[in-house]
């Protein structure tokens, strides 16, 4: 069985690429499955996509854990903990990255075990990200050294079908502009054998102690009585109102905070009630003047004279 994982940031063709090569495995006659994993869907937020692809019946499910290859769209997410690039990366698995600098620092910045390969930024001499995720579906076909040329031709046709004409000629001779240049390659990706059920390791379960009910209950009384609750403390970033910029235009981030935790005083201006204040920040978005500014919590309190 092939794995492939796919990682990148959102607008990357990460989603797409992955479909492309699944499709290519398809029209091979494999069996596969690819899907996406999103965490914020918002253009430039991390994401991955994993494709497993068998000649026999898929009965995995859910992450890939042990990778034959890791594609690495965006070089930027490498040291970032929370996009676990390298989870179940072993000898055998092939890195691919977009990036500039060389496979032998990666290698050594990141003591990568199995085998890196870098493909430059300045994909189709354009270096838009917006294509990185074609180059790398590109190369990861070839690199299988089991898909055709035609196969991937085949899936690009399909998978592009929503682009206008001149992004899907882009993206497709991307793509297989890199299917052409791996050819020189000696560098194969390995399938892997399906894991075995006797192998499989069961989660380690953490045994909590039992607490008495005051302590672990909603802190919700009765109706009405959300003042009871200071949700302050759940702020990590505390909005700031510079009055000296402040235009007193009162109604709209008294009106778009989603707390009610502003109200306007008798001369206009805006005051925060810190003590129910979350820190969601629409308010500094709102403001046309650019009045309210935010300072991490721990910050705002020193300053404030609130730390003990």
């Amino acid at each position: 069985m092939y794995r492939i994982r796919f990682h990148g940031r959102g607008g990357q063709g990460v989603k797409t690429a992955s479909r492309i090569l699944g499709r290519a495995f398809f029209k091979e006659g494999y069996d596969v499955q690819d899907a996406p994993r999103y965490g914020a869907e918002r253009r430039g937020a991390p994401i991955f996509a994993y494709v497993r692809a068998s000649r026999t019946p898929i009965h995995e499910r859910g992450i890939i854990q042990r990778p034959d290859c890791i594609v690495v769209v965006d070089d930027t997410l490498m040291p970032v903990p929370a996009a676990a690039i390298l989870q179940g990366c072993e000898q055998k698995t092939l890195v691919l990255i977009i990036s500039d600098l060389p496979a032998e620092k990666w290698t050594h910045r990141l003591q990568i075990q199995g085998k890196v390969l870098c493909l430059p930024k300045s994909v189709a001499g354009k270096g838009s990200p917006l294509l990185w995720g074609m180059a790398c579906v590109g190369a990861v076909t070839r690199l299988l050294g089991v898909l055709s040329r035609e196969a991937l031709t085949d899936a690009l046709r399909q998978e592009l079908v929503t682009l206008d004409s001149a992004a899907a000629e882009q993206s497709s001779s991307t793509a297989l502009q890199y299917f052409d240049k791996m050819a020189a390659t000696q560098i194969v990706i390995q399938e892997s054998s399906p894991a075995a059920a006797t192998t499989y390791t069961s989660p380690r379960w953490l045994d909590m102690p039992m607490e008495i009910g005051p302590q672990t209950a909603p802190a919700i009384y009765a109706g009405a009585t959300s003042e009871k609750l200071a949700t302050g403390l759940w702020r990590t970033q505390r909005p700031i109102i510079d009055y000296t910029v402040c235009n007193r235009c009162w109604w709209l981030c008294s009106t778009f905070c989603p707390e009610g935790a502003i109200h306007v005083d008798s001369e206009g201006f805006p005051q925060i009630d810190y003590t129910h204040c979350k820190g969601c920040l629409v308010c500094l978005v709102q403001c046309p003047t650019h009045a309210i500014q935010a300072l991490p919590e721990q910050e705002a309190s020193r300053l404030s004279g609130e730390e003990k």
